[in-house]
């Protein structure tokens, strides 16, 4: 069970942290092509994902970050639900099954 918690947060964190650096990117593209050509009424493209391993993460965060999407209101900005589902996964999944996990070992 503490197997399953390790990998479940580090799922969670590794999809936290590709999003962190793909708006990361997107802001620093953004930047220079205002920079460049002047203001632009466009905004940057953002949601676009890599294919392969950063798909299948953000995937798999997806589905563990489910059960709190009714928690999270979704008329924040991408940044806060994230946030916050990765909270409520690391509290849940980090500390909940650890301690689940140190609960039946001591009873058995």
């Amino acid at each position: 069970m503490r197997l399953a918690s390790f990998v479940i947060c580090l799922i969670v964190i590794a999809s936290f942290a590709i999003f962190v650096v793909d708006q990361s990117k997107t802001a620093s593209a953004h930047q220079t092509r205002e920079i460049v050509s002047g203001p632009s009424v466009s905004s940057p493209k953002a949601g676009e994902r890599p294919g392969g391993v950063h798909k299948a993460i953000d995937e798999a965060s997806e589905q563990l970050t489910s059960p709190f999407a009714g928690i999270v209101w979704s008329t924040s900005s991408e940044w806060v639900i994230r946030g916050v589902k990765l909270l409520l996964a690391l509290a849940v999944y980090g500390f909940g099954l650890s301690y689940l996990a140190r609960v039946l070992r001591v009873r058995v």
